[in-house]
């Protein structure tokens, strides 16, 4: 059965120069391990594809069950310099939480 991260997560994303900021935080605290295990650098950059230039960073921050990533090379250049219709990265949170995960429960 697939799921969405939606379901167990709820994130807010924003910008610095050309780097997104996007924050993932577990809904529960008991689903904040999984995070961890299934959001590695590697998959959040390979969902994001070639809208991620450079490279993804992953921080963890276990005491509010929450992960931060910067996406460096994400936004064209920056706000003030970037034609992309979201140049501040407001909607790459959202974005993320459609990832979807094999899960075996019911």
């Amino acid at each position: 059965m697939k799921r969405r991260l939606i379901e167990i997560a709820h994130g807010r994303s924003g910008d610095k120069g050309d780097t997104a900021n996007v924050g993932i935080i577990a809904r529960r605290p008991e689903d904040y391990p999984f995070l961890v295990q299934f959001l590695t650098e590697e998959r959040v950059k390979s969902y994001f594809g070639n809208m991620v230039t450079g490279p993804v960073m992953r921080y963890e921050l276990p005491n509010i069950h929450a992960l931060n990533f910067l996406l460096h090379g994400a936004l064209g250049g920056g706000g003030t310099l970037s034609l992309k219709l979201d140049a501040q990265g407001k909607t790459l949170a959202a974005a993320l939480l459609k990832m979807e995960f094999e899960t075996h429960e019911g």
